[in-house]
């Protein structure tokens, strides 16, 4: 019997868009040759861990990833669209370069303090990890051992929401798999108090 849940954190395998540098926020993409060679790793690392189920995004690259990690543990998946990767809105797509070179500030403040901002036409850190919470609620209950297969940057966020650290994406996890140990508390972030979510920062 589990006194604490397991999560199993896996970042799903790359797309072109990654090796572009490019924002894919919520936009379903395929895994490219690269990305399918670290699914054959993630799996592989996998085969020691006591993991009962798999939970994934709808969207790929998360669904390919997941679907074969439960085929070769032999377990089940469930496909959940609160999931999804964070809607980036108009900033999908575009190079990061391009974002951190136009807006430099924006960037820095997203980077940092990613709570206190909204991409044009996207969703808050908030409004993501309360969708996320809603689906991870029982599982974190039943304290038992799973797996969450998401995409950057919602596998940070929730990282750090798991944890009970506050939101920061500076320093990427370049992990495939992180273990999470959690002691059966709902997802939470800890926003940042007294503070006004900018919305239109690409557009100042």
């Amino acid at each position: 019997m589990h006194l604490m849940s397991t999560i199993v954190l896996v970042r799903p395998g790359c797309t072109d868009f990654d090796e572009q540098c490019r924002i894919q926020g919520s936009l379903d993409l395929p895994l490219n040759r690269r990305g399918e060679d670290e699914v054959e790793e993630i799996t592989e690392s996998l085969r020691e861990q006591p993991v009962e189920v798999v939970y994934t995004s709808s969207a790929e690259p998360a669904r390919s990833t997941a679907s074969r990690i439960a085929d070769r543990l032999g377990i089940p998946i469930k496909e959940k669209d609160g999931l999804n990767n964070l809607d980036h809105g108009l900033w999908q797509g575009l190079p990061v370069d391009e974002i951190r070179r136009k807006f430099p500030k924006v960037y820095k403040q997203w980077q940092e303090s990613p709570e206190t901002i909204c991409p044009p036409e996207g969703e808050t850190v908030a409004e993501v990890l309360e969708r996320v919470e809603k689906v991870l609620r029982k599982p974190l209950k039943k304290r038992a051992a799973f797996a969450v297969v998401v995409s950057e940057p919602l596998a940070t966020l929730l990282s750090c929401a798991l944890k009970g650290t506050r939101p920061e994406l500076s320093v990427t996890n370049e992990n495939r798999v992180e273990i999470i140990e959690s002691n059966g508390q709902p997802v939470a972030v800890k926003l940042t108090t007294g503070c006004e979510i900018e919305r239109e920062g690409i557009d100042q």
